[in-house]
Order: structure tokens, then sequence, then C-alpha cells
């Protein structure tokens, strides 16, 4: 890569009138360069945020957007370069409340205490207090009703955290941010968990805010969603700045190609068809019921085909991916796989009869983050790795090596904890441990959430090798590109699938049936 590509920076994106913002940029960073022992994080990196903008920054995993966030927040100290706010320089690092004046970070796990209440997270550690130095629990609520109303957050300040909806979590988290005073907000990966309603009300919420003069820097994997909400988008790539420009002047093709440093491949919008009718198939789900999340479900996937079930958050998709996999117990019907009826609600049941599983979140359940890249990938398949209840490390190492290079998982050794990888190396990890067992069926829920786009491609493309091998696939997804290599997608709407799509769909068709809405009325 060459210098004069990582200087390249068009104009900024000019304002209403034509005229480029005036004032001096609410953050600019210049120069970054920082080094975690050999590695070297940043590498020169810059960016400059100008008032009421809505900034995206993008780039794989491991090209440094996470460290810059790190240092623009104040949590390390750059090796080299300076950050500057509004023209000043940054505050010391030990002065913590000049940084929440400055900048938050509304972060992709949330950091709100679920067991306080609202008004709690609101002012912990900075609760008013009354004439004998005790917390004033009404000047708590008090202030934290003015707090929400003022920023149009619809919350019960009095409802414990834990009650509150992941969209509801975040707009009291971006509150808690302006009530210190900052006025420039990091959004990190702030769609992950948002089916598309909550997503545009989150959009229109940062729209308000900007007109109220918060500007925000929004980061996420998602390139659509840079183009509905973002003016400037900023790529990093290899821990260095590559380009800045507005929005309205990149196209889709030439920001893959700055982010992955190639063109942009053109992926097949429609595969050969693996399936083998000569095989039972690989799923059969006859009249899934359970209670008010779903009812009625019946369909089957076939050796080698690829199905999705598509639809919303609430419409029911999830529960029956993760009723089929044994993660929920179905009230009524049955599911087989490969022919057998595992138990209801048995995780173990369903792998033994040949299932294997991505859930949606793999933080939480997809790996354990503190053992090993080989002891997670394997934990599926202990008896491949002794008799008796011993195991043997040399199997154990030789099995997750053989994933490791299978899966590409960028990694110095299979004994690194997966928490220090990059999240698509951690799905990556996900992915082998579903694959272990050679499944007959694999089960993936937002496979692709999270990742960055070069991750993306190559975990899709697993997909559909594993499906060509004869393995049956049932993804359930809001994400189109996680359902554009299906055979045919299963639309499901408030608990019931109303629609199945066969392959060569168009988006709009596809989005119209997930929300519902009928483009012949």
């Amino acid at each position: 890569m060459s210098d004069g590509e990582r200087t390249v920076t068009p104009a900024p994106a000019p304002a209403d009138d034509g005229r480029a913002p005036a004032g001096p940029p609410v953050v600019e960073a210049t120069g970054i360069v920082k080094r975690f022992g050999p590695t070297v994080a940043l590498d020169g990196a810059r960016i400059t945020i100008r008032p009421g903008e809505t900034h995206a920054l993008v780039g794989r995993n491991g090209a440094g957007k996470s460290t810059l966030v790190s240092v623009l927040t104040g949590l390390h100290a750059p090796d080299e370069g300076t950050v500057t706010f509004g023209g000043a320089p940054a505050p010391r690092l030990s002065d913590r409340d000049a940084w929440r004046r400055r900048v938050a970070c509304v972060y992709q796990k949330s950091t709100i205490i679920p067991t306080l209440t609202v008004a709690e997270n609101l002012f912990l550690n900075r609760h008013p207090h009354g004439p004998n130095r005790l917390i004033s629990w009404t000047g708590v609520r008090r202030r934290a009703q003015e707090l929400l109303s003022t920023w149009s957050v619809d919350v019960d300040p009095q409802a414990p955290a834990g009650d509150l909806s992941v969209e509801q979590r975040q707009f009291v988290e971006i509150a808690r941010a302006l009530s210190f005073g900052a006025r420039f907000i990091i959004l990190d990966e702030p769609t992950a968990q948002l089916d598309g309603a909550a997503i545009e009300r989150l959009f229109d919420r940062i729209r308000d805010l900007q007109r109220q003069g918060v500007t925000f820097l929004f980061i996420s994997h998602h390139l659509q969603e840079v183009y509905e909400i973002c003016d400037v988008v900023t790529v990093f790539r290899d821990a260095a700045h590559i380009v800045t420009a507005p929005v309205a002047q990149f196209s889709r093709t030439e920001l893959v190609a700055a982010m992955t440093g190639e063109a942009a491949a053109d992926r097949q919008q429609e595969r050969p068809s693996s399936v083998d009718h000569a095989t039972a198939p690989a799923l059969a789900v006859h009249a899934l019921g359970s209670g008010d999340v779903y009812a009625d479900v019946s369909f089957q996937v076939g050796a080698g085909e690829i199905v999705g079930l598509a639809g919303a958050a609430a419409s029911g998709r999830t529960e029956v991916a993760e009723t089929v996999v044994g993660l929920r117990a179905a009230a009524t019907g049955d599911v087989q796989i490969a022919g057998r009826r595992p138990r209801s609600g048995s995780v173990p049941a369903a792998l033994a009869a040949g299932a294997g599983f991505v859930p949606q979140d793999r933080h939480h359940q997809g790996f354990v983050p503190d053992m090993s890249i080989a002891d997670n990938a394997t934990l599926s398949v202990p008896k491949r790795l002794g008799k008796n209840g011993f195991l043997s490390r040399g199997r154990r190492d030789r099995l997750a090596a053989g994933m490791i290079e299978k899966l590409a998982i960028k990694t110095p050794g299979p004994d690194l904890p997966v928490s220090a990888l990059s999240g698509g190396n951690q799905q990556k990890v996900v992915m082998a441990r579903a694959l272990a067992d050679d499944p007959r069926l694999l089960v993936l829920i937002s496979p692709t959430a999270g990742v960055d786009v070069r991750s993306k491609e190559f975990l899709l493309g697993k997909v559909e090798e594993t499906a060509d091998s004869g393995t049956g696939v049932l993804i359930a997804s809001d994400e189109i590109d996680d359902l554009r290599m299906c055979d045919r997608v299963l639309v499901m709407f408030q608990g019931r699938v109303t629609t199945e799509i066969a392959r060569g769909w168009h988006d709009h068709d596809l989005v119209a049936a997930m929300e519902g809405v009928d483009l012949n009325a």
C-alpha cells in the first residue's frame, strides 16, 4: 500500500447551502500510531469529523476501528499523533469527567446494569444528595424523567433496566452520554441486534439529535445502513486510513474495494441446485407451535438444500430455528432431523440426531471466551477426542488444526483464547464447532451479524460448500446478504409462514413480505 493511497481525502461534504462546514472539527485525529507489543494496531491513522455530521467508519475486522475508538474516548493514549476536540487538545487520560463531556460511545454490548432501574443507571455514581448526604431518590427519579423527556426517550425511569429492549437500552445510553454534556456520540454496531422497524426508529432519533446539534460516528458492517443514515464515510484498512468521502460520491462497489483492497467479487445469485431428492429430508417440521410466539409452522429442508427463514425480529423466525436445535421446546408439532425425531427442548438430542448450530448471539451462546480455540471448536465432539471420559490433547489439537485451516481462522495457534480474536474470527470458531461432527443439518441464526465484509463472504462461501456436500442448511435471518444463496426463502410474519419465495427474487419483494406489505394491493 502506498503512502499516497493512505492520504487521499476528498473535500468535506458541503453544508445544505453548498458551503463547507464552518468552525473547527468536533474531533480530529491525525498521525495516530498505536502499538500493542509487536502488533501495530494503528499506523498513521487519521479522521476528521465535522459538526452535525453522521460520519461512518468502516473496515474489515482488524482494520483498526476499535483501537481508534479507544483513542477517541481516552481509554488508550496514542504512541504518536494528536487528538483535538473543537480545536483544543484532548484532556489528560486521568481526567475522565473531561472526556465524558466531549465524547461517549454506545457499544454493541450494552453497559447498562440490568439489576438497577433506568434512573439509577442514568446517574450512577453521581446521584443527587439531600441535606444529610443521603441519596435523594426522589431527586434521582425527577432528574431522570427530565433528562429522558429532554431527549424524547419514552422509557419509565423507575423500570428495571433488565426489562428494557435492546433498542430502549441504546436510547438510555445515548441519553446518559448527553447528560454529561457530550455532543459527540460514537455508535458501535448499534443495529446488530435490532429488527428493521427498530433500526428505522433509531435512525429517526439520530436525525432528530443531529438537528439538535449532536454529531455521530457510526460504525457498522452493514453497508446499506451507511448509505441510509451517514453523510461522510471513512475507510480503514490494515491499521491505516484509506479514504474519506461523501457517501453520495462513493458507490457500493468502490466502498467494498476500498475496504478489501481488491475489486468486490460478484457473488453468483443463483447457485446450481444440489438438492438430493433421493435422500430423506435433512429437516422436516410439522405443525410446530409455541404458545403465542409462532403457530402451525410446517416445512422441509432437503439434503443439500439451503432454505432461508426470513422475517422481522418479532416474526418467530429465530424461535422456530431455536426449537429445531432444542434450545426451545415446542408446545405442539414435531421436528425430524435426517429421519430421527429428537427429544423436544434438548440440544444434545438435536446434535446427536445430526444437527450443527450457529446461534444468534455468539458472545453468550456461541463460545466460552476464556477457553482456547481448540477447546471451543471441539466442545460438541468429545467422543472424537478419547474414550471413557479421557480426552487426548493430541487428538484435540489435530482436529482443531484442521478446522483452523479449513475456516482460515487467523491465530498464532490453537491455544489462543477465543476472546483474543476479532469478531469475524470468533464467528469462524463458532462455525467450526457447528461443522465439527459433519452434520446432516446445519442451522444458522443471523450468521454474519457483526462481522466484516470479507469474513461475511468467507462464511457464506463455507455454507455453500457445506450444502454442496449434501448437508441441508436452514438460515434464519433478516439480512438480505445471508439469504441470497438460498434455494428458496420462507417468510414469517406474526408467527406464521406467510410466503415462499423461489430463488431469483428481488430485494424489494422479500423486504415487503417480511414487513407484511402486499405490493399488489
